[in-house]
C-alpha cells in the first residue's frame, strides 16, 4: 500500500474548464465532448503552434498546477497517458503507406514522451520528469512513480494524465471510453496540511472479472472520486484490483 497526499488539481476537457464546472460534473457526470481546445496563453505563440490538441490539454493543466513554482521549478514531474499522441503516429503510418517522405519533427513529435518535452522547454523546467504507459493501470502506475519520487526526497511531485480517442483503425480495440481530457495531481507526503489523503493497494485477482467500462475511462473516473469525496473506488484490471480510500 502506498499513501499520499493531493494538495491541488486542474483539469481540462471539452466544456469543463472552470474548477466550478468540474465539481459540478463530480456530482453528476458525463462524457465530455467537443471540438474546442485550450488556448494555452502561458506558451509563446510560436511553440504552441507545434503542439497538438491532446499536448494543449496536458500542457494546460500541467500549467494551471504549476502554483507559482516558477520556470526554474524542480519539482519531479510524471506525464501518462494509455496511448500518448496516437494520432501523429498514424500520420506517419500514412506516410509511409503513401510512399511519402517522413517528417523528422513529426517523428520526434510522436514518441510518448515529447509532450513532457514540449512542457519542459516551454516552462524552462529543469527537474526529473518522465513519461509512462500501463494500460487501464496507467494512472495506478504514475501514483507509484510519484510516490518512490517523493521518498527519495521530492517535496512534491506531479503527475499528468491524459488521453484522446483513438484513430478509428484502431477503434475496435478501445476497451473503455475514451473522450478528450487531461488533469493534473500535485502529490505530497501524506499528512500534508490542506490536502486531501488518498491511500492505494493492490493485490492479485486472477479469478475476479475485469472492471465492466462504464461511463467514463478509468483515468478520468479516478479524478470524479477526488472531487466527489467518495471514501473507496475499486478497479480491476489485468488480474490485479486495485483499491483507492479516502483517509480520515
Amino acid at each position: 500500500m502506498i499513501e499520499f497526499s493531493v494538495v491541488d488539481w486542474a483539469a481540462w476537457a471539452p466544456g469543463l474548464t472552470e474548477r466550478s464546472q468540474w465539481m459540478g460534473w463530480a456530482g453528476s457526470p458525463f462524457l465530455p465532448q467537443g471540438e474546442d481546445t485550450p488556448a494555452l496563453a502561458e506558451i509563446p505563440a510560436m511553440q504552441r503552434r507545434r503542439i497538438e490538441r491532446l499536448g494543449r490539454m496536458a500542457i494546460q493543466a500541467a500549467c494551471w498546477c504549476e502554483d507559482g513554482q516558477g520556470a526554474d521549478s524542480q519539482v519531479p514531474l510524471v506525464f501518462a497517458s494509455r496511448h500518448g499522441d496516437v494520432a501523429r503516429s498514424m500520420d506517419l503510418l500514412g506516410s509511409l503507406v503513401a510512399d511519402q517522405p517522413l517528417s523528422p519533427t513529426g517523428f520526434g513529435l510522436s514518441v510518448h514522451n515529447a509532450i513532457a518535452a514540449l512542457y519542459s522547454i516551454a516552462r524552462g523546467h529543469r527537474g526529473n520528469y518522465l513519461a509512462l504507459s500501463a494500460g487501464q493501470s496507467t494512472v495506478e502506475a504514475a501514483c507509484l512513480e510519484a510516490v518512490g519520487l517523493l521518498g527519495d526526497g521530492a517535496r512534491e511531485v506531479r503527475i499528468v494524465v491524459y488521453e484522446s480517442p483513438l484513430p478509428d483503425v484502431y477503434a475496435e480495440f478501445a476497451d473503455e471510453p475514451d473522450p478528450f481530457f487531461a488533469w493534473c495531481w500535485r502529490l505530497a507526503p501524506v499528512g500534508t496540511a490542506g490536502g486531501t489523503d488518498l491511500s492505494l493497494s493492490w493485490q492479485v485477482a486472477d479469478d475476479v472479472d475485469p472492471t465492466a467500462p462504464g461511463l467514463l475511462p478509468h483515468a478520468l473516473d479516478l479524478h470524479r472520486f477526488l472531487l466527489a469525496a467518495d471514501p473507496v473506488l475499486q478497479h480491476v484490471t489485468q488480474g490485479q484490483r486495485w483499491s483507492w480510500r479516502r483517509r480520515g
